[in-house]
């Protein structure tokens, strides 16, 4: 059945969490909703927030527009526009927007029938964007912790970040995130290179089945996860990923605040080197 057809069958009104009929609608493949609503409007006005922030900025470079958070000495107190308030209603725009997002996804997925898999694996992303904006500046005192919104002035900030911990690399958290995701990049690669060769086969030769995939990956590693258990892996490995990531940058400054090289002194420390 052709993925439109499916969709159709399902293209009824209810299952939303708020606003009932309201914007309960589909326009062509894409599903509206109270909450599509709101992450258009949160979308258009943290955009035009943004741009508003480079043209009374100093450039309009694409790469050094930079929208700086509130000085330090403002704490958590709403500053002055021009001095991180424009930074501030653009992480409310972004949460509103991200959340918005989310929503959306649970009621779609309730009109599908289907299990809440897709908006629970994306607010994972939206937790790890709030850790950076909102629950490590919270936890620091002031809203100036958060990172700029900027091309090169971000980048800035985490090399900044990391140098104010000697070596973020050796953050236990951040290894593990930093696992996380290069396991899922290959996990999900392997995955699609071998769905990618499974159906263009060479002329002449008949599309494979899932079963050959199965045999393929028996005959070169031993097992073989099957067509389902690689996408649950991928989920795995990547809500994994952005969940660690979340950490690492949360316990750096409010629960440590040497350099991380100097935590893993536990480990010389041990009784046993004694």
């Amino acid at each position: 059945m052709a993925m439109l057809n499916f969709e159709r069958k399902y293209r009824v009104r209810g299952g939303t969490l708020i606003g009932g009929d309201l914007f309960d609608f589909w326009v062509g493949p894409f599903y509206v909703g109270f909450f599509g609503v709101t992450t258009i409007f949160f979308s258009i006005v943290g955009t035009a927030l943004l741009a508003y922030g480079a043209a009374i900025g100093d450039t309009w470079n694409l790469w050094r527009i930079n929208i700086a958070p509130p000085d330090l000495s403002y704490g958590l107190a709403f500053a002055p526009l021009k001095e991180g308030g424009l930074w501030q209603l653009v992480t409310i725009c972004a949460l509103g927007a991200f959340g918005s997002w989310t929503l959306r996804q649970v009621e779609i997925s309730r009109k599908l029938g289907m299990g809440y898999h897709i908006p629970f694996a994306f607010s994972f992303a939206v937790l790890a964007y709030a850790s950076l904006v909102v629950v490590r500046p919270l936890l620091l005192g002031a809203w100036g912790h958060g990172f700029p919104y900027g091309i090169l002035s971000h980048l800035d900030w985490v090399s900044n970040v990391g140098y104010q911990f000697l070596h973020f690399h050796y953050n236990p958290a951040h290894m593990l995130a930093v696992t996380f995701f290069f396991t899922n990049a290959l996990a999900l690669s392997l995955h699609g290179g071998l769905v990618l060769s499974a159906t263009n086969p060479p002329k002449g030769e008949t599309v494979k089945t899932p079963e050959h995939e199965d045999t393929y990956f028996r005959d070169i590693i031993g097992y073989s996860i099957g067509t389902l258990g690689i996408h649950r892996l991928g989920m795995f490995l990547a809500v994994s990923a952005a969940f660690w990531s979340a950490v690492c940058i949360v316990i750096s400054g409010p629960f440590w605040t040497r350099g991380w090289p100097e935590w893993w002194n536990w480990w010389l420390q041990l009784p046993i080197w004694s």
